[in-house]
């Protein structure tokens, strides 16, 4: 009976010591901007815009930020950019955007494609001013997929994780 109530409590004291160190970390910036760069990209995470019609913060489920891509190398043919999040005790990862309706997605995508690239190359930046990003999440991905002149057409690619 000793041994067991002795059992018992150790027990109860290691888990109290290890239990915290499990606890999940949701994603937060310290300090915003956040920002990554690259030889040809600069991706900024920084404080959602404000106003009407806009996404707000819902405490307990999401926080709201903004993102700036800007080509700051080589000009691109064409430009795609997709934004993640992780889901905890998964390994799939959840985009932040989707179609509406259900639409299919690969519709315009060759000309919105060549579209951003363009307006890229002309020194403005594609900014994303307010998006929601649940609270659970611990890291955002960001991905540019790119094509650029003497690539034959070869999909580039290059991956952004704020964490």
């Amino acid at each position: 009976m000793v041994k067991k109530t002795i059992l018992a409590i150790c027990t109860l004291f290691l888990l109290n010591i290890v239990a915290p160190t499990l606890e999940a970390k949701a994603l937060t910036f310290g300090e915003l901007p956040s920002k990554q760069t690259s030889k040809q990209w600069s991706v900024q995470v920084g404080q959602a815009e404000k106003g009407k019609g806009l996404a707000k913060p819902k405490k307990g489920k999401y926080h709201t930020y903004s993102l700036v891509v800007d080509n700051i190398g080589k000009d691109v043919l064409s430009a795609e950019i997709y934004m993640y999040r992780n889901e905890p005790n998964s390994t799939t990862k959840f985009a932040l955007f989707g179609c509406p309706g259900e639409e299919d997605c690969n519709k315009n995508n060759f000309e919105e494609a060549i579209s951003l690239a363009k307006q890229m190359n002309d020194g403005y930046p594609h900014k994303f001013s307010n998006f929601l990003l649940a609270e659970k999440a611990t890291e955002l991905e960001v991905e540019i997929v790119w094509t650029q002149k003497g690539s034959e057409g070869r999909p580039l690619k290059e991956t952004f994780t704020f964490s």
